[in-house]
């Protein structure tokens, strides 16, 4: 069994977001760039179906500039067999990025997809869900339990009342929730490893696919600098503040 585990580059989550000057957008030069963690969670899922002998084969792919290259050895190096990048210099929407999944699905013969639940620079949380009904799979959405057996994955998932339990017949797409699993460290020898497995490159603008944006960023603003506190003597005057001033009593 084929699984397919989609990978992005996103701003590293140590890094302090920057806006462009113009308000265009995110500014990412000379910044650190890494794959978003969510997706490193999907890896490490993929990762153990291998080593449980469920999986036979797991396949990397990532949408984006050839700088995600980078990012997808980072793939290889905790577990995935080779890897596909989708390259294009275009920004791509979840809608696109789950139609350039899509055709890699189709043309790999996968069985199970698993997709980091949301990245962390847009937080769309869309992709998954896309590339499901793209596929007409069956979808499990926020998984933090995956157990796959006889042609039947179960999976657990945690909502607003506790948990609740899935059952689906194969193929699936998986979104990964954080307490899945924790994802391993990647050891030195492991990414050197990486670097000789085989990684193929796509042209995006060959297949043919109708990848233009839905929508248009008017501007990007940075957060309002919060307000340093005050100290009030008393009960009363907290009160007095909160309807006073706050007016929110």
């Amino acid at each position: 069994m084929k699984v397919l585990v989609a990978v992005k580059r996103v701003l590293d989550y140590n890094v302090k977001a920057r806006v462009k000057s113009d308000g265009s957008g995110v500014d990412l030069a000379n910044q650190k760039l890494s794959m978003n963690p969510f997706d490193e969670i999907a890896c490490e899922e993929a990762v153990r179906l291998k080593e449980a002998g469920v999986a036979t084969e797991i396949i990397a792919v990532s949408c984006g500039p050839a700088g995600c290259q980078e990012t997808l050895r980072s793939a290889m190096a905790i577990g995935a067999d080779r890897a596909v990048l989708v390259e294009t210099n275009d920004a791509l929407e979840p809608l696109a990025v789950a139609k350039l999944m899509q055709h890699v699905a189709a043309k790999e013969g996968v069985q199970v997809a698993i997709f980091g639940k949301q990245a962390i620079d847009d937080d769309a949380g869309q992709t998954g869900q896309m590339f499901g009904a793209l596929m007409g799979w069956a979808q499990a959405t926020f998984a933090s339990q995956v157990k796959i057996e006889g042609g039947t994955a179960t999976i657990g998932r945690e909502i607003d009342g506790g948990l609740e339990t899935l059952q689906m017949k194969l193929p699936v797409v998986i979104t990964t929730d954080l307490r899945l699993n924790e994802p391993r460290f990647i050891t030195l020898p492991n990414i050197m490893k990486a670097k000789k497995k085989p990684l193929e490159v796509i042209k995006a603008a060959d297949l043919g696919l109708d990848l233009a944006p839905r929508t248009v960023t008017l501007r990007v603003d940075e957060p309002a600098a919060r307000k340093a506190g005050i100290k009030v003597a008393d009960v009363a005057e907290l009160v007095k503040r909160l309807k006073e001033e706050a007016k929110v009593i």
